[in-house]
Formats: structure tokens, sequence, C-alpha cells
């Protein structure tokens, strides 16, 4: 062994390959320093060490060409996804215009197009149903893909479904059926219903699916042309390619939104539901097509069993009527330790994985236990997808329709996802500032507690210059109080305040800043802490954070309509501030784990290693 002052500390992973090596009698025993050529690797590809770790830079490695297109899968069932949900509010709340057969609006300056007429807090309720709805099939749809079809298979059923959805969706807004609100209300319904089946078995399986076509695993040492050393980081890998993943949902839903809502505008809602089924039929075109060109790794069968097995059994004996008593337990580091298979002696039958994938559950126990504030973080989002549509109603829109501003969210995600991905987070690399993902995800409750605050004092300022005060978005009422009728002996509605509906940029563009910090770091998150035959189990409880966030936004559903608008906004507000805080306060001692827990060894379960066995890669067209 040299002794040059130039040898290097090992880390854990150079001793492994080292102790195989003097196993098979092909390496020297070694001290705690070693040079890279005693190693028989070179500088390039090994794992780093301590030191290292703390003083060289980490680089994301290079994306294969074939992310790209599950990324357009994705673009085009975002697309379907938020080109129909964009007209959902005005298709329940809003009334049929008259003289109007398919719910476009012939008053192009300041007509309202509709359909059902059901109302503001009706409308709420339906959408938000929706959301829970689509944020809960996930847990399904992950269960099947880990356990039974894999994620590819399931990906395709999955989108057979959600087409049959929007064929539903398509009936609700048809001349013949849209005169028959009750008709009208059941197909779309239904429509909805059968939606939330196919997006349940899509979302929670494209994520990991398309991280999983990266080659690196570990993070290793490479030597870049300008002669610098850096960390190849698989994290920040993963961390580039859903930046760019989310980018491409944006895309698919600015495009969806955008021109949907003007053709429910100019159009009918019929032409609104029509387009994206026909974009989400490209979907299994292009899965067929990759069939044997993406890594697919093949369901692992009853591990979710296994993982929940050995959480019941960690418990065991801990819990007592003594609060303080039980705390302790839980907490005093044995957790996990006492049961991993090395530790029992007469083990049963279910226990057939190793101590490493002991380890990898408990990351993604851990993992799933950060996105337990992600409700919180999450009624804000939910803000735009209905009370911000009702809110631009009551603005002056010069001849832009309502729903045509929550756009302005992709359209500022699209914009600074390349700026935060190519000038900030390199910026803060160079700087040697680890900007670890609980830190962005803290950051990104406050940043949307911010957007709130900014749609309230918004709210409080359309009720001062109403001429209906705060029944903004109501009807006009006489000295009485009651409707003011015109000469046709209809109600006549409050006339728009005179503030711009662009004053609600704000809002959008720090909803969509809260995303980058918050939701695409939920994804990568859930990727990397998961064991790799449970990633999709754990991106569907990352997504079911935005279900429970519904479940809550039903009981504020008192506070989604005039005079309370102005506190419904404030208390989602101060909710998502005290989520931020709760966070930060419970999980800041993640941070310190971050590389320990990215480098952990994978598992073995049931003889099988958890390390994704992709088939095998074909050249030939599927």
């Amino acid at each position: 062994m040299a002794s040059d002052p130039t040898s290097i500390a090992v880390s854990d992973d150079v001793k492994a390959i080292v102790k195989d090596k003097e196993a098979a009698g092909l390496a020297p025993v070694l001290s705690s320093t070693v040079e890279d050529d005693d190693l028989g690797v070179s500088a390039d590809g090994r794992s780093p060490t301590d030191e290292e770790l703390h003083t060289l830079r980490r680089i994301p490695d290079k994306i294969p060409w074939s992310i790209y297109t599950i990324a357009f899968v994705e673009l085009c069932e975002r697309f379907s996804y938020y080109g129909t949900t964009a007209v959902f509010t005005n298709f329940i709340q809003q009334k049929l215009p008259d003289n109007s057969t398919t719910g476009a609006s012939y008053d192009i300056e300041n007509g309202q197009a509709g359909a059902l007429g059901l109302g503001q807090r009706t409308s709420f309720s339906l959408t938000t149903f929706n959301a829970f709805w689509q944020y809960t099939m996930p847990l399904f749809g992950a269960y099947v893909a880990d356990s039974w079809l894999g994620r590819y298979r399931t990906i395709g059923a999955a989108l057979g479904i959600d087409i049959i959805g929007h064929i539903l969706l398509i009936i609700s807004g048809l001349p013949p059926v849209i005169k028959n609100p009750n008709g009208a209300l059941a197909a779309f319904t239904l429509g909805i219903i059968t939606m939330g089946v196919g997006t349940g078995g899509f979302k929670p399986n494209v994520n990991p699916l398309i991280v999983e076509q990266l080659d690196l695993e570990r993070m290793v040492i490479r030597t870049l042309p300008t002669g610098e050393r850096v960390i190849v980081d698989p994290a920040a890998t993963a961390s580039r390619v859903y930046h760019y993943f989310y980018l491409f949902i944006n895309l698919g839903a600015l495009a969806g939104q955008l021109s949907m809502v003007y053709c429910e505008h100019y159009v009918g809602f019929w032409l609104s539901y029509t387009l994206p089924t026909i974009m989400l039929c490209f979907c299994p075109l292009v899965m067929l097509w990759g069939r044997r060109r993406y890594k697919r790794v093949p369901p692992a069968g009853s591990v979710l069993g296994r993982a929940f097995k050995i959480f019941a059994l960690a418990n065991k004996g801990r819990w007592s009527l003594n609060p303080v008593k039980t705390y302790k337990n839980l907490h005093d580091g044995t957790f996990w330790e006492n049961v991993k298979p090395s530790k029992i002696q007469n083990k049963p039958k279910w226990m057939d994985f190793n101590d490493a994938w002991v380890d990898e559950v408990r990351r993604g126990f851990n993992a799933c236990a950060v996105f337990m504030w992600y409700p919180l973080f999450w009624l804000c989002y939910n803000q735009i997808n209905n009370n911000l549509i009702s809110q631009a109603a009551t603005m002056k829109l010069g001849g832009v329709p309502n729903d045509v501003l929550t756009n302005l969210n992709p359209f500022a995600l699209i914009i600074m996802i390349p700026l935060m991905d190519t000038l900030v987070f390199p910026a803060l690399r160079k700087l040697r500032i680890n900007f670890t993902p609980i830190k962005r995800i803290a950051a990104g409750y406050f940043v949307a507690a911010s957007a709130m605050i900014w749609a309230c004092v918004l709210q409080y300022y359309l009720y001062q210059k109403s001429e209906c005060g705060n029944h903004a978005s109501g009807n006009m009422l006489g000295p009485d109080g009651a409707e003011l009728l015109g000469s046709d002996g209809k109600a006549i509605k409050c006339p728009n305040v005179e503030i711009s509906v662009w004053a609600q940029t704000g809002s959008y563009v720090l909803i969509a800043f809260s995303e980058i910090l918050a939701s695409i770091t939920s994804l990568e998150y859930a990727h990397s802490k998961a064991p790799a035959n449970m990633r999709s189990m754990v991106q569907s409880v990352c997504l079911f954070m935005n279900a429970i966030s519904s479940a809550i936004g039903f009981a504020l559903v008192p506070l989604a309509g005039d005079p309370l608008l102005v506190w419904n906004y404030g208390v989602v507000a101060i909710a998502a501030a005290i989520g931020g805080l709760c966070f930060w306060l419970q999980f800041r001692g993640l941070d310190a784990q971050e590389d320990e827990l990215n480098m952990l060894p994978k598992g073995d379960v049931g003889g099988n290693s958890s390390e994704p066995q992709a088939y095998e890669k074909k050249d030939s067209v599927a």
C-alpha cells in the first residue's frame, strides 16, 4: 500500500469493492486509505469518498432520448386532462346562454359560456370531488403495477379506460344532451369517475417509469474535459429529468387549457371535450412503439404486504397508555434495527428479505411521512381550478374568457423551469450551496401562502369596488334586499368590477414558483427514497395527498362564495404557512442524512434484488 500523501480515504462502497476482490484473490488487504490504481478502478467511475462528497461539485448525468418519448406521452395525457378540466367550472356553474345549444356564448366581448347553471358552490363541490377521485385512484393503480401487471402494462390498460371516460364527457356536451341538464350531469359525472380510474393507473406509474430509463444508480467520480473532477449524482439527474418532465406536463396543460377555453367560448363544450380525446389517443400508439425499447421492471408480487408486516412488527410492544413512554419507545433508534432478519432468530416465512431491504423500506416510510403535510400545500394550488376562475368572472375581462387566466400558471412554469435548471440550480451548486429537497419543499409552502395572500387582497378590493358590495358574483339587489329584475323579467347580474382580470397574474405566477420548489421535488423525492419494487406505491402516496387536500377543501365549501371569499383565501394562506413551518421543524434533520439515504445498498426480496431488472432492449421496431 502506497503511503503517498495523494492517497484518499476509502468510502464504504470502495471498501466493498476491495473486499470482493480480496475474496477472489484479486486485491491486497488495504488500510483506511487507498489510491485509485490500487483498487483496479480509475478515478472516473468509482464512488466518491466522504471528503469528495463535501468538496466536489455535483452534476447531472446525460438524459437518454427514450425519456423524451415518455414525456411526450405525459404531455398528451395532460393536454387531455387539463383541456377538459379547464372548462369544468363554467360547464357546471354557469347557465346555458340564451339561444345557445352548445354552451358557447354569442356575446364575444361580455358573454359567458355555460351549460348546467348549478352555481359556484356546486361547481366547487364537483371539481373538488373530481380532484379527490383523480388522486385517490393512484393507490389502486400503484398496487396493481407493483404487484401484478408491472408499470408498462398498467399504463396501457389505464389509457384505454381514460379514453372511455373522455368519450362520456363528449356525450355530456353534445347539443341534444346539453339541453337536458339532468342527462348531461349524469354523463358528465360518469365520465369523470371513469377518467379517475384511468388516471389512477397512469400517474403513479409514468413518474417512476421515466426515471427508470436512466442508467446511473450510484454517485460516481468523473473528470470533465476542463480537468475538473466532479461527482455525477443520480439525484441531480433525477431532479433534472423531473424538471423537464414537469415542463412537458405544463406544455400539454397550457396548450390544452388555452385552446379548450376558446373552443368552449366560441364553439361549444362538445369540441372542448373532443380535441383532448383525440390527443389522448396518441398515447397508446407511442407506448406500443416503445414496448421493446423501454426498460421495464417486472412486478415483484406482494412486496407491499411484507412492508406493512415489517412496520407492524416494528411497532409491537412500543405503544403505551403513557404518551411520553410511547414517544420514547418509537424514537429510541431501534425501531427498524430490531426487525432486520439478522436480528431475529426464528424468522417467519414471509421474512424472505435481507437487512438492506429493511433499510429501503425505512427510507420509503420516511418519504411517505414527508408527504403528510402536502395537503396544506395543495389547498393553495387547488384554488386555481375553481375559486380563482370564479373570481375572474367578476372582473373586467376585455373579451378574454374568465378561465383563460389559469394558463398563466403553466406559462410561468414553462419559462421558470429552464431558468431554474440552467441558471439558478447550477449556480447554487457552483457556490457549494446544497439546496436540499427538504429546504426546497419548505420554501414552496411559504411561496404558495404568498400566492393566496395576493388573491385575498385582490378579493377585498373587488368587494370594495363592486356595485353589489360583497356579493360581486351575484345579482343586483334593491333597497329592500330583493333581486332587481330587468325588462325581460330576469334578475339583473351584478356588473363586472372595473379591475382588470390580469391583476390575478401574481397569484398564478407565485403558485407556479411554489410548484417548482414543492411539487417537482416531491416527484424526485418519492422516486429516490422508495424501494425499487415499491416506487409506484410511494408515488401514489405522494399523489394521494392531493386527494386529502380535496377532502379538506370540502370543509371550505361554506367559504367558497360571497360574501366570505376573503376569508376563504386568508384561511388557505394561513394553513399553508403553518404547514411549511411544521414541515421544516419536523424534517429539517433529514437534510444531514440526504446522501446517506440516497446511497443505501439495494435490498433483496424473495431471493431477487430490488435492483431494477430491465427487460432486454431491442432495436427492432415493436
